[in-house]
């Protein structure tokens, strides 16, 4: 037995060098859901309130001319070819 090298498999640099990639991506995603779960999604909740004042808007009987109008022109009714 010719033993040249008597160095464990952790005192290679060789090895932190390939392992620091996935060691890192592990630590990002463990802070990405930490912050994901500690901070609350402000956007969707807005959205969600914009969104019931929009459908009392479209519910308001003296806006059907203007929803005709658009509808007509959105479906480009009474166009000639």
């Amino acid at each position: 037995m010719n033993r040249q090298d008597e160095k464990r498999w952790w005192q290679y640099g060789y090895v932190w060098l390939i392992l620091a990639g996935p060691l890192a991506v592990i630590i990002a995603s463990f802070i990405t859901l930490n912050l994901a779960l500690k901070t609350p999604d402000a956007v969707v909740d807005d959205y969600y309130r914009k969104g019931i004042e929009i459908n009392k808007t479209l519910s308001d009987p003296s806006l059907a001319p203007a929803q005709q109008a658009r509808n007509h022109a959105a479906t480009a009714g009474g166009v000639e070819h």
